[in-house]
């Protein structure tokens, strides 16, 4: 399968489910924004877990089928549209040869992946296929999509044409909101804050500011109170939120740097990953709710679990014309 560009959208990259293994030469793992609705887009047009997307946000991008594909559109923030007809998101959808494929963007979320059968052909980089933009690394020539640019499916002609039509249904997908509660654990320098900081930081209702990017979302609205002076600098994962003196949370998301030195009062548990990352910057507001580890192990089995929910009962209906 092949797709022309011929609109890339604000910021369309290709993105996996990331590379690990290198966060100690100060490569983050990266990989899509929204984790579990790049594993259902996959899974719906039948592809492994960790197959190529593309991933985008702000404006969606316009391609033209040239060959019959399979694809999915997931996440928040789009809706899918051939030939001016929408579509339902969360669903695989058979397009024709010279169908023209629009991903429009609308109020729920913020980030939207869409999947071909076969997955995107991009080349492997270190394990790979997401695009790592500070490095220019892996993806689509290691930049952001462009037009005129031609996309292909890496399992050329394959076409599982009996998922047409497969669905997650409505109940199992995640519920993006503008205003979420976000849950973490606590983090490994909670001392440093204290009874007043740590009742500020699960009390406050925070804005995601505009200045948040694929590294780290900002949060403003309330500061946190914390002991003053600075760490060593050390390892931290996706997820850890950490308060630098002027008491303005950030959270680290997928491309965040791999060391850093501010106190980390909490992480972002991993089954709300993807929540925190369709918050919209300058309009999503958050809160936090602290919940244990083992909460956090049993919540994100839940979350995946949801991926076994895929129906595959509209095939008659989807492969009509």
């Amino acid at each position: 399968m092949a797709f022309w560009v011929e609109q890339a959208g604000w910021f369309t990259t290709v993105q996996d489910l990331g590379r690990t293994g290198y966060e100690h030469l100060g490569l983050p793992a990266g990989g899509a924004m929204d984790p579990f609705a790049c594993k259902a887009a996959n899974r719906l047009v039948g592809n492994e877990d960790s197959a190529a997307v593309l991933e985008f946000s702000g404006a969606g991008p316009t391609l033209w089928s040239d060959t019959p594909a399979l694809i999915a559109l997931c996440g928040g923030g789009f809706t899918l549209w051939v030939d001016g007809m929408e579509m339902p998101a969360w669903t695989a959808v058979r397009v024709r040869a010279g169908q023209r494929v629009e991903c429009r963007p609308h109020l729920a979320g913020f980030w939207g992946v869409l999947a071909v059968s076969g997955g995107w052909d991009v080349p492997e980089v270190l394990g790979s296929r997401s695009t790592f933009l500070k490095a220019n690394l892996g993806g689509y020539q290691g930049r952001l999509l462009q037009p005129g640019d031609w996309l292909f499916s890496l399992r050329e002609g394959w076409l599982p044409e009996e998922r047409a039509g497969a669905v997650l249904p409505a109940s199992r997908r995640p519920v993006y909101s503008p205003e979420a509660v976000i849950r973490v654990v606590p983090g490994p320098q909670c001392a440093w804050f204290g009874e007043e900081g740590e009742r500020e930081f699960l009390s406050a209702i925070f804005q995601v500011s505009a200045q948040s990017d694929r590294l780290g979302y900002r949060l403003t609205g309330a500061t946190v109170p914390r002991r003053a002076g600075e760490l060593l600098s050390e390892g931290i994962p996706r997820g850890a939120i950490q308060v630098p003196p002027d008491g303005n949370p950030i959270v680290m998301m997928a491309d965040h740097p791999t060391t850093g030195g501010y106190p980390k009062i909490a992480g972002v548990i991993r089954a709300d990953w993807g929540r925190m990352a369709q918050l919209r910057p300058g309009e999503g507001k958050v809160c936090f709710e602290t919940v244990t580890l083992e909460q956090a192990h049993q919540l994100y089995r839940e979350l995946m679990a949801n991926l076994n929910a895929i129906e595959l009962e509209n095939f008659s209906f989807w492969m009509r014309g």
